[in-house]
């Protein structure tokens, strides 16, 4: 299987650090390993190139992801339309109770963004969707138009990480009494007069990013995805997880350290502590200069590797 097969479209998402992430998955050929976000497939194919007799088991619930991943003719490949927060219901399906390895990059693929009629995007304008399930009933409108400003005022302030959420909401609830809102360029006109000069992209990119993770319960998910790793990995398999938020990042360094994303760590009667992994890299390794120039969303990822106890 070569690297530039009609199975990996060239321009549909340029994988981050994706040496990196192979590497730290220490993949034996006849091991079962889990992608649980396939995207565009980069990663899977690289995994399953290394793979003889072993099985690879992907993960998205993205309609586009899926058309990518039919263009896998593997008997080694099993894709699943899911979000990675049922992982271990579906591997189960799939006749898997224990696995070697588990990738997880967190960042939404360019594919997506590049997609102007999903909304993800700041430079298009487009519907306020956001949905990276289109089953799913909340969009990143109804957020905007329907919660209250106390709650808005949390969701940018902890996902957007802005530091005026509490007039950004404001703003918005304002806003929206005249007209609902329903596309970008709405929500990036209503918010024009706070928006920090210079400095518009970082935040517009902010502000939607809140509206992302909420739309798609992204910080839920990875609570409950990060717990049936622990559950799902055999000893000695290696967990590796990218993201591009710090509290994605801290959830996961969290877990990782204390066996759960939020709180201290527990022991058990003799005071062993009571945790699936330890780190097997104490700080996340991050994209070289050279990857970080060709690849701008190189530049906030953090990876962390960690190996089943």
């Amino acid at each position: 299987m070569t690297r530039n097969s009609k199975l990996e479209p060239r321009g549909y998402h340029q994988p981050v650090m994706l040496e990196e992430c192979i590497e730290a998955l220490n993949i034996s050929p006849e091991g079962t390993y889990v992608d649980v976000t396939f995207g565009g497939g980069g990663h899977s194919m690289r995994i399953l190139e290394k793979l003889k007799g072993g099985r690879l088991i992907a993960f998205d619930q993205d309609e586009d992801a899926k058309k990518q991943a039919d263009n896998i003719q593997s008997r080694s490949f099993t894709f699943c339309q899911a979000n990675f927060m049922y992982m271990k219901k579906y591997l189960k399906l799939n006749g898997v109770t224990n696995v070697n390895g588990i990738l997880a990059d967190l960042g939404i693929s360019s594919h997506q963004i590049d997609s102007p009629e999903r909304g993800f995007s700041t430079r298009y304008d487009g519907p306020l969707d956001m949905r990276m399930d289109k089953n799913s009933d909340l969009t990143a409108a109804g957020v905007l138009n329907k919660y209250s400003e106390a709650e808005l005022h949390k969701i940018l302030g902890m996902y957007g990480e802005i530091k005026n959420a509490k007039t950004a909401a404001k703003l918005i609830t304002q806003h929206r009494v005249s007209k609902p809102f329903s596309r970008t360029e709405d929500l990036k006109k209503a918010l024009q007069t706070i928006t920090p000069r210079g400095k518009e992209n970082k935040y517009f990119a902010q502000v939607f990013q809140a509206l992302r993770i909420e739309v798609n319960q992204e910080m839920k998910a990875l609570e409950d995805f990060l717990h049936q790793c622990g559950e799902v990995m055999a000893e000695g398999g290696r967990l590796v997880v990218m993201s591009y938020h710090s509290l994605e990042d801290r959830m996961v360094k969290n877990f990782i350290n204390k066996g759960k994303v939020f709180g201290e760590v527990e022991k058990d009667f003799y005071g062993n502590e009571l945790k699936p992994f330890e780190a097997v890299n104490r700080k996340p390794i991050e994209a070289g200069e050279e990857e970080v120039r060709e690849n701008n969303r190189a530049r906030s990822a953090k990876l962390r590797v960690a190996q089943k106890i």
